[in-house]
């Protein structure tokens, strides 16, 4: 079987977050391959412990997918500031007798590094076009953790664990490895607190991570973190806004400073991406669609309004509201060039992620999570069937079924972007609809 078989049977997909399946990536031929090792979100730790501790195994995983895709180059991108997991990665490069393909680059301590066409441009100097992904300019890009499952994919060890950082305004802070499909309060119970009614949870970092409606559900593997904050907490308020009423409070206040379009990533990169615009548009009931359409270049950084906006508005929920108007009309973007720059203002416009760190208010909580072995062993675990990007799993046991941890439970349909999904737990299969399947540990 092929490395790529083998990726696509493991069911690994993109772990930073995105969740698009590996193995449909990894069909492409890039120049370059680049591992995003920047986590860029604060308080988040999976990344740099992982590279610190599984630094063999990484490389050997990112170097086979380079070695797929047939690109000429391999470049790790870590943030200068993790000095000790840098020194440990080039050593064990030239160790491993790969330093002729792969090279370690250090990214400034900015946020958001961890984006795709940010990083690409940090390591490459290249520019990925709007509406494009990295392959426009011959790069493909995989998280650390997913080059970690990619090592085991090629030893035919299937994704059926997730790391995981617990932090906040919390007793303790860790990254735990967890299998997919445990009841997520098991995992914030971990951080000492065992009532939740004062508390709200971030899935995922405090910048893109939404606030919770509930925390009755399972890790998937996606999940990245969860951030725990008393519900009174200031980002917690305004994430929990809603778009209605971040229209009300965008029509009354937006004085088009344009502070939100200047410190925008995708604009410094180059691209048409305008929120002060988008402002104008929502805030004047502007019928102009051809105006409304750069709102489908944000990325949801969330910079503009968590950060640049000096009046504490919403521009990120104005492009949501005109994402979701433009999206019911089929309408799309289309890019009137295909080479794109960077603005010369960027080098100036670039977020310190300590600075960001004080704005949101998480000072306090900028600490270590420290990786901590648990005995998770969860009665019962629910296995979505879609936690990827592409078409749900199709179940292929039925309750009453016993099934081996890594047994393959779920499997890509027909002529679909997909993923595998595999048994997280040894037991017996008691559902295997609604999208989960259901299992108890025998």
């Amino acid at each position: 079987m092929s490395l790529l078989d083998m990726v696509r049977e493991a069911g690994v997909i993109g772990a930073g977050g995105a969740g698009f399946p590996t193995h449909a990536k990894l069909t492409s031929k890039a120049e370059y391959i680049l591992l995003n090792g920047a986590e860029c979100e604060p308080l988040l730790r999976v990344d740099q412990q992982l590279m610190k501790l599984f630094p063999d195994e990484i490389i050997k995983g990112f170097e086979a997918a380079g070695k797929l895709v047939g690109a000429a180059k391999g470049l790790i991108g870590i943030k200068g500031k993790h000095k000790e997991v840098i020194s440990i990665l080039r050593n064990r490069i030239k160790a491993l007798q790969v330093s002729d393909f792969i090279e370690v680059k250090e990214l400034p301590d900015i946020y958001p590094a961890g984006d795709e066409q940010v990083l690409v441009y940090e390591l490459t100097g290249r520019v990925v076009p709007e509406t494009g992904i990295p392959i426009k300019v011959g790069c493909v890009v995989v998280n650390t953790e997913t080059a970690l499952n990619i090592y085991h994919a090629n030893l035919g060890e299937p994704v059926t664990e997730k790391y995981i950082t617990v932090a906040g305004d919390i007793p303790k802070r860790l990254t735990v490895k967890v299998p997919v499909g445990t009841p997520i309060i098991d995992v914030l119970k971990l951080s000492g607190i065992e009532n939740f009614d004062d508390y709200a949870v971030i899935d995922g970092g405090p910048m893109m991570g939404p606030v919770m409606d509930n925390i009755d559900g399972y890790v998937t593997k996606k999940n990245k973190g969860f951030v725990i904050l008393k519900k009174q907490h200031s980002l917690i308020r305004r994430k929990s806004v809603n778009i209605e009423q971040a229209r009300r409070v965008n029509r009354s206040s937006c004085e088009q400073c344009r502070m939100c379009t200047d410190m925008c990533p995708r604009y410094l990169l180059g691209h048409n991406m305008q929120p002060h615009k988008i402002m104008r548009a929502l805030n004047y009931a502007l019928d102009d669609v051809e105006g409304q359409k750069i709102a489908q270049l944000c990325c949801q950084c969330n910079l503009c309004e968590l950060f640049s906006c000096p009046a504490g508005l919403y521009p990120k929920s104005a492009n949501l509201y005109f994402k979701g108007k433009l999206a019911e009309q089929n309408i799309r973007y289309k890019p009137i060039k295909s080479q794109f720059a960077a603005r010369k203002s960027r080098e100036y416009r670039l977020i310190p992620s300590k600075r960001l760190i004080a704005r949101l208010g998480l000072n306090n909580f900028d600490r270590p999570a420290p990786m901590t072995e648990v005995n998770m062993e969860p009665e019962l675990v629910h296995i979505a069937m879609r936690q990827h990007v592409g078409a749900p799993a199709v179940p292929i046991v039925n309750p009453g079924d016993y099934v081996q941890v890594g047994q393959q439970v779920g499997k890509i349909p027909e002529d679909s972007l997909g993923a595998a999904v595999h048994a997280s737990i040894s037991g017996k299969v008691i559902e295997s609809e609604n999208g989960f399947i259901v299992i108890r540990r025998e």
